[in-house]
């Protein structure tokens, strides 16, 4: 399937799936950004193993992240989120835990940002379709990661806090809609 297809199937279901009617079953996959975070990048010297080097999550993004948990929660009913993956950055890990305390997180490193390191994003973003098309659940993934993997993965710029839910059909990723942190705005 080309870019072209895929990028056509994906506006076909956003179009087609408002953000409060998805239709999630076993295996599907949420991709989120990280919850608010006030700047753009990391500053020099960042080290992923010291929070205090990073760009965290604000206070307001430590709320966000807690609602996005339970606007995904409503949106799934009886189908449970049983797998959590974030990226190794403190942000994404954070919303995570934040957002799914009952799921152990699991630090992916195929999700870590390639913001300043264009020169990784073929190499990641294979390694993340690969992951992601690998899951079957049972129940639905949580991915916690950046703006540049999510719109790599599936065409869209997702604001922070917003999750894009996907769904594999014979091998590709579908775009079935959006998840966001306030359910008064979906």
């Amino acid at each position: 399937m080309t870019r072209l297809s895929r990028a056509l199937l994906a506006l076909l279901a956003l179009l087609l799936s408002p953000g409060w009617a998805l239709d999630l079953r076993d295996g599907d996959v949420v991709l989120y950004r990280h919850a608010l975070a006030p700047g753009n990048g990391d500053p020099p010297g960042f080290q992923l193993g010291d929070c205090s080097t990073q760009r965290n999550l604000s206070d307001a993004g430590r709320d966000q992240a807690l609602r996005l948990g339970d606007a995904l929660r409503q949106q799934l009913g009886s189908l449970r989120v049983t797998g959590v993956w974030a990226s190794p950055w403190c942000r994404t890990l954070d919303t995570a835990r934040l957002a799914f305390p009952d799921v152990d997180v699991q630090p992916q490193t195929a999700f870590a940002s390639f913001y300043a390191q264009s020169d990784r994003e073929a190499a990641s973003l294979a390694e993340a379709r690969s992951l992601l098309s690998g899951w079957r659940g049972p129940g639905v993934l949580v991915v916690v990661t950046h703006q540049v993997n999510i719109t790599g993965l599936s065409g869209i710029f997702p604001a922070s806090g917003e999750g894009i839910a996907m769904r594999w059909i014979c091998g590709d990723p579908v775009v079935l809609g959006r998840v966001l942190a306030d359910t008064a705005e979906n």
